[in-house]
Parts: C-alpha cells; sequence; structure tokens
C-alpha cells in the first residue's frame, strides 16, 4: 500500500492534522528558502562594501556608492554612522572637509568623547536594527521545529484510539480491525517529524549565519569609529 493510498484512507481528523502539517511544511520551506537566498546576498555585498570601504579615500564618495548595497547590514551601517557624523560635525564647528595622511580626505571636526559615544551609540543602535531585520521570519521556523512534532502526536493518539475502536467493534484484536489505525497514526507521526527536523536544522544553521554577521558589524563598527579618530585627530 502507498503513501497516498494511506492519506486518502485516513479520517477526517487525520486528514485535518496532515494539511496542518502541509501548511507548517510549505511556509516552512519557503522562508529556508527565501532566507539562504538573503543571507547569500548579505555576504556577499558586506564583502565587496568592506573592500570598498577600506580602499576608499572619500567618506563621502564611500557612502554615495553604499547605496548599491541594498542588503549588507555593514552598509546600512556605515551609513547611518556617517550621517550621524556629519551632524556631529554641522553641530559642532569649525569643521572642514580636507585631506588627510596618506592622500585620504574625511571629515575633520574638533569632536569631544561625547560626541564619539554619541557616533558609537548610533552605530550600536544601527546594529540591532539589522540584526532584528536578519532574523525576521525565523520565529516561524522556531515555531514548527516546536509545535509540529505535537501536532503529529495528537494524530498519533487519535490514530490508536480508532484502531481500539476498531477492535471493540470487531471483537477480536485481529490485523483488519486494527490497520487504519495504526496506519493513520503512523502517517501522522511521520510528517510531523518531516516538518519538524529540516526547520529546527534551518533555525539553528540560520542562527549560527546572524551571529557570524553580528560579529561582522561588531568589528565594522571598531574600525569605523577608529577611521574617525585618526581622521579627528589630524586635526
Amino acid at each position: 500500500m502507498s503513501v497516498v493510498n494511506l492519506i486518502i484512507q485516513t479520517g477526517l481528523v487525520a486528514k485535518a492534522v496532515l494539511l496542518i502539517l502541509l501548511f507548517f511544511s510549505v511556509f516552512s520551506w519557503a522562508i529556508i528558502l527565501y532566507k539562504l537566498r538573503s543571507y547569500r546576498r548579505a555576504d556577499r555585498e558586506s564583502s565587496e562594501f568592506l573592500h570598498l570601504f577600506r580602499e576608499a579615500k572619500n567618506l563621502l564618495a564611500t557612502y554615495e556608492e553604499s547605496r548599491r548595497f541594498k542588503v549588507s547590514p555593514l552598509a546600512s551601517l556605515f551609513q547611518d554612522g556617517f550621517r550621524e557624523l556629519s551632524f556631529l560635525v554641522k553641530s559642532n564647528p569649525p569643521s572642514t572637509l580636507a585631506p588627510g595622511a596618506g592622500g585620504t580626505k574625511g571629515l575633520e571636526a574638533s569632536l569631544s568623547s561625547e560626541h564619539m559615544d554619541s557616533l558609537g551609540r548610533a552605530l550600536r543602535q544601527a546594529s540591532l536594527r539589522e540584526i532584528s531585520q536578519l532574523e525576521r521570519y525565523l520565529i516561524f521556523l522556531a515555531t514548527t521545529g516546536a509545535v509540529t512534532p505535537f501536532i503529529g502526536l495528537f494524530g498519533t493518539v487519535w490514530g490508536i484510539m480508532d484502531a481500539f475502536a476498531g477492535i471493540g467493534a470487531a471483537g477480536s484484536p485481529n490485523l483488519g480491525a486494527v490497520a487504519p489505525g495504526i496506519a493513520e497514526a503512523l502517517v501522522t507521526t511521520a510528517a510531523g517529524l518531516a516538518a519538524a527536523i529540516p526547520a529546527v536544522i534551518a533555525y539553528n544553521y540560520f542562527l549560527h549565519r546572524i551571529k557570524a554577521l553580528a560579529t561582522r558589524m561588531d568589528l565594522f563598527s571598531l574600525e569605523f569609529l577608529a577611521l574617525v579618530e585618526r581622521i579627528v585627530g589630524r586635526r
């Protein structure tokens, strides 16, 4: 007997359980494929932007170029940091846009430690926002991994109840009486595990990817702050 025939012959409750599990499974795989593509693109664009940032000789030009990197968290971090830096420079004259040592061109101003702290907070806020964006939809994977085994277990219990009901109706524990209920139990159990296992694996993998991206953002924030301090120190 094929799996399709088993599903067709299941009762109404088992079919409802299977439909719920199918919903969780389909949406989980959609999120998994979307996130795989999104994180891969974020890694690629972040590497490209980091190379641009380290090779650039003008912060303003880097800011303009950073707009090309739509999904890079590092580019978004730099944009927020540059806007905050521009605001601090404009509100703290005198400031100039002048060449620095080694041919680097950047913003120079007499910024206090409070201003640098403000810039650090802006970078931290942007980093938290990007992490929140990266974590979007992952709650559904976590819910799928936690809930679907129990939904499948409900179908299992219901199938066993049907099996006992069949035994009672037949008056003897023969295979024909218990087979339909046991089939329902096995199908729903397998479906619950099939929905849960990929979701749990993907959830843990994506958390690792987010942690790696968060570390890159922290390191970039320190690098950006160090660059600003060098530029400020030249004045």
